[in-house]
């Protein structure tokens, strides 16, 4: 009995994952971005301890992996495209797009799908067991999530202009299966010379969040993708 007990408690947390998702879309939908929003981020943090967890208890099983990603492509792509999706409601548009406004919206949904490409990528890629190539779906959900409660008077202003907002759309769904290396906050130890990446990502990261706050994770998910890039580009 023991061992199952121990067996089933990274699934567990894994259901938490989901659970917290479940519970983000919902709050999205109802365009409660900052209720969105925490449970986004609640739902990264279990989904950090799953696979922790995981490695600590030497609990290896392939339904952990499926169930994974299920929870990650609820939780990390259809929460933050429903985010977009109400946040697209809401904002302001050019006379020449007013004719598309009841539509434009569901184009938030290509987060969900390019969330999901992502995650079955990974789970069939060999090169992504130390690193990622391609941004990992809790740094897209975070962004969203982060950048509407952050910036949300600005992005619904007259003064803004939708299309910015249909661009990211884009660029973030082609970040997410595009053949970038991206480094893993994984630390196999606290050496400067294993870690000097990580190190100097959270370094640069407690201050974007004390000048920002809620806008911060939008800022840190632009400086993780810096940094990959120009860690790729030094090598």
């Amino acid at each position: 009995m023991p061992n199952v007990i121990v067996r089933g408690i990274p699934n567990t947390v894994t259901c938490l994952n989901l659970f917290s998702g479940c519970i983000a879309c919902v709050m999205a939908f109802e365009a409660q971005y900052e209720w969105a929003a925490i449970f986004i981020v609640l739902s990264a943090i279990f989904d950090f301890f799953d696979g922790m967890l995981a490695r600590l208890l030497k609990v290896y099983a392939s339904i952990g992996k499926e169930l994974d990603s299920l929870a990650d492509d609820i939780s990390f792509g259809m929460a933050p495209a429903l985010i977009l999706f109400s946040l697209l409601k809401e904002v302001s548009y050019p006379d020449y797009l007013s004719g598309l406004k009841d539509y434009i919206p569901y184009l938030a949904f290509l987060i969900a799908v390019f969330s999901a490409l992502r995650l079955a990528k990974f789970n069939v890629d060999k090169r992504q067991t130390s690193s990622f190539i391609g941004l990992p779906t809790p740094a897209n959900a975070l962004f969203w999530a982060s950048a509407v409660v952050g910036f949300h008077r600005f992005l619904v202003s007259p003064a803004f202009n939708v299309l910015y907002l249909l661009a990211l759309v884009l660029v973030f769904s082609w970040l997410l299966v595009a053949e970038i290396p991206m480094f893993s906050l994984k630390f196999q130890n606290l050496s400067w010379k294993d870690n000097k990446v990580s190190f100097i990502f959270l370094a640069v990261c407690i201050p974007l969040l004390v000048l920002l706050r809620t806008g911060g994770l939008a800022a840190i998910t632009g400086w993780y993708i810096l940094l990959s890039i120009l860690t790729q580009k030094g090598k």
